[in-house]
């Protein structure tokens, strides 16, 4: 418990009485004065918190608008996710791996052979096939009763289809492959519909979509789609 002295006592009585002599010593146009500033800066702070306010949704909103840009410019020019449907790529890529595809590499260079790629079925909107490059443009593609394969004349050594070739389709006649068009065929040669049948045949390089640059799911097939045996 703190005990007060008489000195210390009076000193505070002192003290009191002069804080009150201050008050009552200001005029009322000064006590006005400070009222009307204390209620200024209240509606100053007001008005900064509202400003804030509005600039944070701003900012959000303009934050968004450059996420969807970036997605866009990514899904159309650079890469896209795109979902195997069916097993016509076995045992190279099964139903239901999730794929990027590269939109971009083509626009500085042309596909080569054995490219998995991605193109639009003339026949169905909205849907798209993906098949491995065979032939390429300018050369000549036939398939024998044996299921070998040949690119002008020589046969093709690839180890990609799973079983010997049972239907050449058009490519047991020579298929002459235009300045820009592409024979492809799926690593499931007996289940699988691609260029030896009219409903796709020769697939332009203007059609191409892009080539299956990685697979990101399941996750434990991650991986270059280019490195998959």
């Amino acid at each position: 418990m703190n005990v007060i002295d008489f000195n210390e006592e009076e000193q505070i009585k002192k003290d009191i009485e002069r804080v009150r002599a201050n008050v009552d010593s200001s005029s009322p146009m000064q006590r006005s004065a400070a009222i009307a500033k204390n209620e200024e800066d209240s509606t100053e702070s007001e008005k900064m918190t509202k400003g804030d306010v509005v600039k944070e949704i701003i900012s959000v909103i303009v934050n968004v608008l450059i996420c969807f840009a970036v997605v866009f410019v990514i899904t159309q020019f650079i890469g896209q996710r795109t979902v195997v449907s069916g097993s016509s790529m076995e045992d190279t890529l099964t139903d239901g791996d999730n794929l990027i595809v590269d939109k971009i590499s083509y626009r500085f260079h042309d596909p080569v052979r054995f490219d998995v790629v991605v193109f639009p079925y003339k026949y169905e909107e909205d849907t798209y096939y993906i098949k491995r490059i065979i032939g390429l443009p300018g050369e000549d593609v036939y398939i024998d009763g044996s299921g070998n394969i040949y690119i002008n004349g020589e046969l093709l050594n690839e180890t990609y289809g799973t079983e010997v070739i049972l239907n050449s389709g058009i490519a047991s006649s020579t298929v002459h492959l235009g300045a820009d068009e592409y024979f492809v065929l799926g690593d499931n040669r007996n289940n699988s519909t691609d260029s030896r049948f009219e409903a796709v045949g020769n697939i332009k390089g203007d059609d191409i979509v892009g080539k299956a640059w990685l697979r990101v799911f399941p996750f434990g097939d991650f991986g270059l789609v280019d490195n998959i045996e």
